[in-house]
């Protein structure tokens, strides 16, 4: 995608060391464009655990990047001690998007039987690439398929937009390029098809007011800033046409978690017979487990996360602040599940399927229990 007329992805390795691995620091957004390098093992452990990177596919492609530099560090004559501490490292910072651990074991796997240091890096590097590549090729992928949802919506509307609610950051800053959610609003909005998109603010770290309005500005596609609490209002109104949001976890009978909230959206939508769509990239299930209420990990993050926001001034200054009494306890889960009764339908790179496992196993037959 482009900022300010220049083509970006989040993450790549530097033109003059490909040592280096480059990525924005997504929390100076959307007031400040900020790249940061990452060089060891902790940095990229840092990144993903602080949310400089956030969103599935990132997470995933920065934790490939980090392998390859914990290929680097490793000493020549015994290396594989020092990457496996590593992958365990980068594992544990995040436990809830499937993504995380996904691109590290197919590190590992990958570079199995190599013989000498230096072919383990080449390899490593090569890999990381591959997956960077990938999540940007399946993300485009998801955006052909979700184009034509939309193009029938605004068909049948008479070619009146087609008004979208969206919750969190799906979009290209939680992945590589093009996102999961906002692909198909990109891929309509560059076909002529009239979109609108009711952004949710996504306490408490405003993904959604930071990043996802961010986007949808640099790409002109229009766009209104609501409460968290606005959607369910707004379907009611009949002011909402579909739901469409990301996943970090998708069972292989189509549960799935998201950011803390999408649960709320997903009710509010069924009651109100408004259809509630979620994108994917096919890296994103997680094909060893069912139910995802039982069986997908909720992380749980910092209270700090809540009681202060961050913003820019009116003097235009960064800067921090409580919004609660100091102290006050707090309770912040990052992601909750939505039971797949309650999705219309999951839009990945190689369609659109029920959220049910059969239909699921349809476009991914090779995932059928032998």
């Amino acid at each position: 995608m482009k900022v300010n007329g220049v083509d970006y992805r989040t993450i790549w390795p530097d033109s003059a060391d490909p040592r280096v691995i480059r990525i924005i620091d997504q929390r100076r957004l959307p007031h400040r464009l900020v790249e940061v390098e990452l060089r060891t093992v902790a940095d990229f452990a840092r990144a993903i655990g602080e949310m400089y990177v956030r969103g599935a596919g990132l997470i995933g492609a920065t934790a490939a990047f980090g392998i390859y530099s914990a290929t680097l560090a490793a000493p020549a004559s015994d290396p594989w001690p020092f990457i496996r501490q590593a992958a365990a490292t980068l594992i544990a910072t995040r436990p809830t998007a499937s993504n995380l651990a996904w691109a590290v074991g197919r590190q590992l796997k990958a570079l199995e039987g190599h013989a000498t240091v230096h072919s383990l890096r080449q390899a490593s590097f090569s890999l990381a690439c591959t997956i960077a590549d990938e999540d940007a090729e399946f993300c485009r992928r998801i955006g052909e398929h979700g184009l034509e949802l939309l193009r029938e919506i605004s068909r049948r509307k008479g070619g009146a937009p087609v008004n979208i609610l969206t919750h969190c950051n799906a979009g290209w800053l939680a992945f590589v390029d093009y996102g999961s959610a906002t692909a198909p609003i990109y891929a309509a909005h560059r076909a002529g098809v009239p979109v609108h998109v009711w952004v949710d603010e996504t306490r408490p770290w405003l993904q959604g007011a930071r990043l996802t309005a961010w986007e949808l500005a640099g790409e002109g596609v229009p766009h209104t800033l609501i409460s968290d609490n606005s959607g369910g209002h707004l379907m009611q109104q009949g002011a909402v046409d579909l739901v469409l949001v990301g996943t970090d976890r998708t069972t292989r009978c189509g549960d799935v978690a998201n950011k803390i909230g999408t649960y709320l959206k997903a009710l509010a939508a069924h009651d109100n017979n408004v259809p509630f769509y979620v994108a994917l990239p096919s890296s994103t299930f997680d094909w060893q487990i069912c139910d995802g209420l039982r069986q997908i990990p909720i992380e749980e993050r910092s209270g700090d996360e809540l009681r202060y926001v961050h913003g820019l001034t009116d003097g235009g200054q960064e800067d921090r602040v409580l919004i609660c009494p100091a102290n006050t306890p707090t309770l912040n889960h990052g992601f909750d599940v939505t039971p797949a009764r309650l999705i219309t339908g999951l839009i990945s790179d190689r369609g659109i399927m029920r959220a049910e496992e059969a239909d699921i196993l349809r476009l991914y037959p090779e995932h059928k229990p032998r």
